[in-house]
């Protein structure tokens, strides 16, 4: 049953907010192709990001807790993971937005992406000897740098705030694929390439690089969601 521990750990992330997309309350289930484009677009770029990364030996799975199948050079639950993780946290989103008002104010949001952005380079340079801590600083400061004054969007401070609202969730999923409750890790990480600071079993980075790759999910589905509309 060890071998499907990941693949358990994808489905309970994505099942409770796939039945309750079809609340007629909510109908996120009318979104579903604009998700599921969002989604394809955002993953050919962490995917690519992934492969190379395996390939490298910066992180690398643990067969014990797979179903065996790889596409790439990754497990079949990998690839899964960048459709299951962005559904539930776009449609957490969606709801929230929804019946909440989360907007906020501007200057505020501009003080938080600028002082996120700032952080981050400066991580990207004290750590620069740490591949996975770089790249994932850079990008995700060229992601805040690009949506925010680039791309001009306004709702960076709200996804920020639900994605915080998420973090039991991503202890939870991020934790069992560190390590925690199992005897080893399903996603082991190269000490060399990574700051090596853990909020429990998990590395600060992984939390950054998710956070990039929900604000780029969002962006992409409400771009196909407004294009459905029109």
């Amino acid at each position: 049953m060890s071998h499907y521990i990941y693949l358990a750990v994808n489905f309970f992330a994505v099942i409770i907010c796939f039945i309750f997309s079809f609340h007629p309350k909510i109908k996120f289930n009318r979104h579903f192709k604009a998700f599921l484009s969002a989604s394809i677009v955002v993953a050919v770029f962490f995917i690519a990001w992934d492969i190379w990364f395996t390939a490298h030996g910066v992180w690398w799975f643990n067969d014990r807790y797979l179903i065996g199948i790889r596409i790439l050079g990754l497990p079949i639950e990998e690839l899964l993971f960048f459709i299951c993780i962005p559904f539930s946290c776009v449609f957490t989103y969606y709801c929230l937005d929804l019946f909440f008002r989360l907007d906020w104010n501007k200057n505020a949001e501009k003080f938080l992406v600028v002082f996120s952005i700032i952080t981050c380079i400066i991580l990207a340079i004290i750590f620069r000897d740490k591949i996975y801590s770089l790249v994932t600083f850079i990008t995700t400061a060229a992601t805040l740098l690009t949506l925010f004054f680039i791309l001009k969007v306004r709702w960076i401070g709200k996804a920020s705030f639900i994605y915080f609202i998420l973090m039991p969730g991503f202890f939870a999923v991020n934790g069992i694929l560190t390590g925690t409750g199992l005897d080893t890790p399903i996603v082991n990480y190269n000490p060399k390439d990574f700051m090596g600071f853990r909020m429990l079993t998990i590395p600060v980075e992984d939390a950054v690089y998710g956070y990039e790759m929900i604000l780029w999910n969002l962006f992409f589905f409400q771009k196909f969601k407004r294009n459905e509309q029109n």
